[in-house]
């Protein structure tokens, strides 16, 4: 399916649907949706804009995330159904070590090289950080507008653009001396993690999962301030460079007063303007939830096993140590 999509962004040839068997969760349909997605960030160098509104694209895309969106509606555990419920769980840390947490893991135990890999994964998303949040503000209005564009405002940098969160990320890639190019470790990703990403462009390019994209930025600013500040702490324990730290370390401080913003004012003003978005809100967390699981547990395993949880695993030149 993904080297279809890929066929048909060059030389414009319809690509085929796919079967019932396509697995929503695999390599396959993960990357072709990822490609798909990518038409409306920065496209892909050979690739026309236009592209950006094939039909015959946009009828494939249309059938790849309806798979993905069924079999999470159908997978996904939602222990609550009403948002402040979900989100109110999110506020509880467990205590001690968390044994499932790749964070508390990177920051015990984990090594340089499983550091790098993590931060190659992520950029996939970190180097067009806030980007499909941004897809929401359109959608609301009143107190969640407000809140969201000011917590967009500090996710682009408060008007510097070497503060960009994005550019934040570039830096710390450059610390740990990984390629800091846009998208350069697509090919590496695994499934899991194009996963979180397209999560986000599912939710952010559909104006009726407004509530479920709210649900998914809300999880994420809850939930950073405490993972922020133990990968810090781990590139601290692994002697990596002060640029690497600092990504971390604006997190632990911005996304504290982010989370109370979300809460109060972003779900607050959403849910008081249209409160049959509580159960869309609530899916979106339980959703980023149940995606972000499957990521750290197929990193944990593979680093327990000290091997590379990467498809192709990073060359000496970028730290890479494990096949």
């Amino acid at each position: 399916m993904s080297a279809a999509v890929l066929s048909g962004l060059h030389e414009g040839r319809p690509p085929t649907p796919p079967d019932d068997a396509c697995d929503p969760y695999s390599d396959d349909l993960q990357l072709a949706l990822y490609m798909l997605y990518e038409l409306h960030y920065r496209g892909f160098e050979g690739v026309p804009d236009d592209r950006e509104w094939d039909p015959n694209l946009l009828a494939v895309r249309r059938t790849l995330e309806q798979r993905f969106l069924d079999a999470l509606r159908s997978d996904v555990p939602q222990p609550h159904s009403d948002a402040e419920q979900a989100l109110g769980a999110l506020l509880v840390e467990p205590a001690g070590h968390d044994d499932a947490s790749v964070s508390h893991h990177l920051q015990r135990d984990g090594e340089l090289w499983q550091f790098r890999e993590y931060a190659a994964m992520r950029s996939l998303y970190h180097l067009k950080e806030a980007d499909p949040h941004a897809w929401v503000i359109p959608r609301l209005r009143g107190r969640a507008k407000a809140g969201m564009v000011a917590i967009e405002y500090d996710e682009f940098g408060a008007g510097r653009a070497e503060e960009i969160h994005a550019r934040l990320f570039s830096d710390l890639m450059g610390d740990l001396g990984l390629e800091t190019a846009y998208g350069h470790y697509l090919d590496a990703a695994p499934a899991e993690a194009l996963a979180t990403v397209n999560l986000m462009s599912l939710f952010g390019l559909h104006r009726a999962l407004r509530g479920a994209l709210v649900g998914h930025f809300a999880t994420v600013e809850v939930t950073s301030s405490p993972g922020s500040r133990r990968l810090a702490a781990a590139l601290r324990r692994m002697g990596a460079g002060a640029a690497a730290q600092r990504f971390y370390d604006e997190h632990v401080t911005a996304d504290a007063v982010h989370e109370q913003v979300v809460r109060h004012e972003v779900v607050g003003g959403l849910l008081a303007d249209e409160p049959h978005l509580k159960p869309d809100v609530a899916f979106g967390v339980h959703a980023t939830g149940f995606l972000e699981e499957r990521l750290s547990a197929h990193l944990l395993k593979a680093w327990r096993q000290q091997h590379s949880a990467l498809r192709t695993p990073l060359s000496d030149a970028e730290g890479g140590r494990h096949t």
